[in-house]
Order: C-alpha cells, then structure tokens, then sequence
C-alpha cells in the first residue's frame, strides 16, 4: 500500500476521531481506512491508535508521529506546489552547456535579454568544446552544434551554423592567398583540436575536394584560434557567428570563397519531454526566437 496515503488516512482518522467519518472524507471503505493505518503502524513497528468500540485514542507514539507527520506533509506540500510553479513560470537555476565560441557579443546580448524577460531564472553557462553528460553533471540544456546528435536525448534543431576559411590581411599579403584547394598544403592552419577536420569536404558546383591544411597550431578553444588568425599565424576554420564582425570590417577575410562547406546543425538537447520545464522550454524558444530575427535582418546566410 501506498505509505503516504497510509499517512494521511491516519491523520483524518485522528482529526476526525473515527474510521467511518474519515472514510467518508476519503472516499474510500471503512475497512480500507483500516487497512492503511494497520499498513502505517507495521511500518513504523509501533503502535498508534488505541481502538475500542467506543472511541479512538492515540499511544505515546502515536502522538508524536501524528504531530511529525503534519510538519513532514506540510514541507512536502510545499515542495510539490514549487516544483509545480517550476512548471508553470520560469524561475530557479537554468543550467546550460554550450560550445566555447558563443563567448561572443551577440549571445551575451541575448542571454541579457532572456533574463529581463524572465527575471526569476538564474543562468549558469558553462562553455566548453566537449560533450556533456547531462544527467550526470546536472546540466538542464546543452546546446551542440553537430552532424550527429545523440539518440538519448531530446533534440530541437535551432539553426544552420556556417563555417568558413579565413586569414587576416597581413598574413595573405606576407604568404600569399590560396586560389584552390591543393595551395592549401603550403600554407599554415590555425586548428581545433574537439573536431575531424578529415571529415570536411570543400564543394564548388557539383565537385567535391577534401579539406587538408597542415596544423602550425592546435588548440581547444575556437576563441583562441580567432585571436591567432587575427595576429596572421594562419589560416582557421571557424564558425561564421564568431566573424561575423570581422568580415564586414575586413579584418578578418574569407579565403577560397567559391567553395562552401555543409552547415552543422546546432540542436537544443534536453532530457525530457514529458517534464520539460517552464526554464528550459523558454529559453530554446527565446534563443529559435532570436535566431529568426536574425535572419530576417541580415539574411539567412549571414
């Protein structure tokens, strides 16, 4: 039997002081009310009512787990009402794993918007260039940009997210600038270490070439291959978000533009649907929100 439906029978069986009237107020028979205190009192191993067949009396024990009892189901009302609003409204932490490469002004400016809007919710970003076990770090979201999402979990498609070939101007000017793909091999590639860069191919109409640029530096962070391709250490591979300034400005310039490579997904995953909370579902239409304002103003492939 259900032990907390064991103890509120209990309890109306004391406030009311009779099993008939108690399982009047529950709905339920008189010998099923019984039931669940005989049920209760087994699983303390104590007994808690006195019965005769003139009145009800608590024991010793009974007294105090009826008063115990009624600060334990209070706190736990209380507990289902929040997690409840939790549903409902968005509040509480919002705990979120995404690529590095969004440490950039746009997403910082979004985040800032989210939380005027919702200003009970407290964002924890973790940015990171490495796959995050939700469930066990405790993560509510993770944004991924990826070819390959993972079965186990819910996923939402955001957007189409570019990537493209660039140097700065000085180290064009000093090495020269690539006119097609096989020139790429006398020159320096500024990389990232979290990705196969093997799997990328370069298309130019219907004919496909594969992308081979020798490392001159590796590292884990997108930002930092950014700032080294901006110093002219190299031609990157980087996402088109991160440029987006830079490319109109001309301090950063697309090399071998005729050629396009496939755009990866980024997804929204969670956990699950069915319990998907007021936080989580408000932020991933926040951000598609965002996303498609975006487009509209500077056009879908910007």
């Amino acid at each position: 039997m259900d032990l907390l439906t064991s103890i509120r029978v209990f309890r109306q069986v004391v406030m009311r002081g009779s099993f008939t009237k108690a399982a009047e107020d529950l709905d339920m028979s008189t010998a099923m009310a019984s039931k669940h205190v005989t049920n209760l009192e087994q699983h303390v191993q104590a007994r808690l009512l006195m019965r005769t067949s003139r009145r009800l009396h608590l024991t010793e024990a009974g007294q105090m787990y009826f008063d115990e009892s009624g600060h334990a189901l209070d706190i736990l009302q209380q507990a289902t009402a929040n997690a409840s609003s939790g549903a409902k409204k968005p509040k509480g932490t919002l705990k979120i794993t995404a690529p590095g490469w969004l440490a950039i002004p746009q997403f910082a400016q979004w985040l800032a918007e989210y939380q005027e809007r919702y200003p009970e919710v407290m964002v924890y970003l973790s940015l990171e260039n490495r796959r995050v076990d939700l469930v066990t770090e405790g993560f509510d979201l993770a944004l991924r940009v990826t070819h390959d999402p993972s079965p186990s979990l819910i996923v939402k498609p955001i957007d189409q997210v570019h990537f493209y070939l660039v140097a700065s101007p000085a180290y064009l000017a000093k090495h020269g600038t690539p006119q097609v793909p096989a020139d790429l091999l006398n020159h320096r590639g500024v990389l990232p270490t979290y990705t196969n860069l093997s799997n990328v191919v370069m298309h130019m109409d219907k004919a496909e070439t594969e992308f081979v640029l020798p490392p001159s530096v590796l590292t884990s962070d997108t930002l930092m291959n950014y700032q080294l391709a901006k110093v002219g250490m190299g031609l990157a591979y980087l996402p088109e978000p991160v440029l987006f300034e830079d490319l109109a400005d001309g301090s950063l310039v697309r090399v071998l533009e005729e050629y396009q490579y496939e755009p990866v997904t980024l997804y929204a995953a969670y956990i699950n649907r069915q319990y998907l909370s007021a936080k989580v579902r408000t932020f991933i239409d926040f951000l598609a929100e965002k996303i498609r304002e975006r487009h509209v103003l500077y056009g879908k492939d910007s």
